[in-house]
């Protein structure tokens, strides 16, 4: 997967990209500036028509009549549909050459990648919506793709029950640059975007409201330069009143990235900045030049993103910051660990799930373990480790401190080993024992 989508894409892509931003500029003049009136009203709205309703709609593939063409989406329902439960709705959407089957079965790195690796972690907590583009992008030609994600908005909330304040997409590369135009065409309906290695190809009608942006660049993307990803967040600096500044970015040859929350921005509208030492994908791997669906950082920070927002009502724009969420640590009890080890002759990957199960958010935690005996720490993610072997203890980095009720967080790791590759026995968080899964 990792060849396929990282050099076949990114052949056709470059060799599009040039011709795709002379169209953007273009196309942004004929966006329609609006939503329809079916989905143009505030987000505070609780909850959909279709709670309450038997659904009709069905996970798997569907067709949809959108500005006199047919187009064709993915639905993926909870496994454990609940008709009178308002879910979130998430929009995953597909890079160039890509496909809407792509984003919703998550390739070659299967499950654990689908749409964006959000499935998983969403642990049946939302609706998932995969369009297809027309030509494998989105050109946004006349606005056409935006009203597809209107038409297939409306279609959702009629047939089943969503939490209007909830909406999210995001997207990588061509899939990126049309969650930009989504949050510039529509911040009363969408709560926030993630856009990974974005550029200004599907357009930005209107873009001067405030919506929570999150964008995600390599410092060495070969397709699409970080310049585009910083144009594009800056768009949201700016919407969201936060302090404009230069976030760090890590140095080449660091195999690192580093996330920055900006400060000072309207309450309820966050931006968070990651750059990391890589080329165009979607899923880099800290301390390595390949990428991985299962052991990228990504999936987890985006997730935490969109899981601060628990609210059933749009914040008003303020100029005042953003307040901390509320949090205590758990209690014993409160947490449930999970721990998957892949082994191999004298190394290993650990891969460890930290859901939250208490009634309160975690707001910066540790977790605690013991490593068997021969087992050694060389590189970690999504959290930092210390000290290497034998008594361990993980910390939050910057992007992943709330843990939300019933969120959870994935962290892992890679080990040389002398033969023994066990899993710790034991878990605490912020000292309170975890049941073990």
């Amino acid at each position: 997967m990792r060849q396929l989508k990282c050099s076949g894409r990114r052949a056709a892509l470059a060799a599009t990209t040039a011709l795709v931003l002379l169209a953007a500029g273009m196309i942004g003049n004929h966006l329609a500036s609006a939503a329809p009136s079916a989905v143009s009203g505030a987000a505070s709205a609780a909850t959909t028509a279709g709670c309450g309703k038997e659904p009709t709609l069905t996970t798997g593939t569907h067709t949809i009549q959108s500005s006199g063409t047919n187009r064709t989406y993915i639905l993926s329902l909870p496994g454990n549909y609940d008709r009178s439960h308002a879910y979130r709705l998430m929009f995953g959407l597909h890079w160039l050459n890509g496909t809407a089957n792509d984003v919703a079965t998550g390739g070659s790195d299967g499950a654990v990648w689908a749409f964006y690796g959000q499935k998983q972690l969403s642990n049946n907590s939302t609706i998932f919506v995969a369009p297809q583009g027309i030509d494998n992008g989105w050109a946004n030609t006349g606005g056409r793709d935006l009203t597809l994600i209107d038409d297939l908005t409306r279609l959702v909330e009629g047939d089943l029950c969503v939490d209007t304040a909830q909406l999210y997409a995001l997207g990588w590369s061509y899939g990126g640059a049309m969650s930009y135009a989504i949050a510039c065409a529509r911040p009363t309906v969408f709560r926030a975007v993630a856009v990974f290695s974005g550029a200004n190809l599907s357009g930005c009608s209107g873009g001067t409201q405030p919506v929570a942006y999150f964008g995600i660049h390599g410092i060495h993307d070969s397709v699409l330069n970080i310049s585009n990803g910083r144009s594009l967040r800056d768009t949201f600096v700016r919407n969201n009143g936060c302090t404009p500044q230069n976030p760090p970015e890590p140095a080449r040859g660091s195999l690192t990235h580093i996330v920055t929350a900006y400060v000072g921005c309207r309450s309820g509208y966050p931006v968070q900045w990651a750059a990391f030492d890589g080329d165009h994908t979607p899923d880099p791997v800290d301390g390595s030049t390949g990428s991985s669906g299962a052991r990228t950082w990504t999936s987890a920070a985006v997730y935490n993103f969109f899981a601060q927002f628990q609210t059933t009502t749009t914040p008003s724009p303020s100029s005042s910051p953003s307040p901390s969420p509320s949090s205590s640590p758990p209690g014993t009890g409160a947490c449930r660990v999970a721990d998957t080890v892949n082994a191999w002759n004298t190394g290993l990957t650990s891969s460890i799930t930290i859901t939250n199960t208490g009634t309160t958010a975690v707001n910066g935690w540790s977790l605690a373990f013991t490593l068997p005996s021969g087992q050694t720490i060389t590189s970690g993610w999504n959290a930092s480790y210390s000290p290497a072997s034998g008594q361990v203890t993980a910390r939050n980095l910057a992007y992943n401190a709330v843990i939300a009720p019933g969120a959870a967080v994935t962290i892992g790791f890679q080990a040389t080993h002398t033969g023994n590759t066990a899993t710790p026995g034991t878990f605490t968080l912020n000292g309170a024992a975890c049941s073990v899964s």
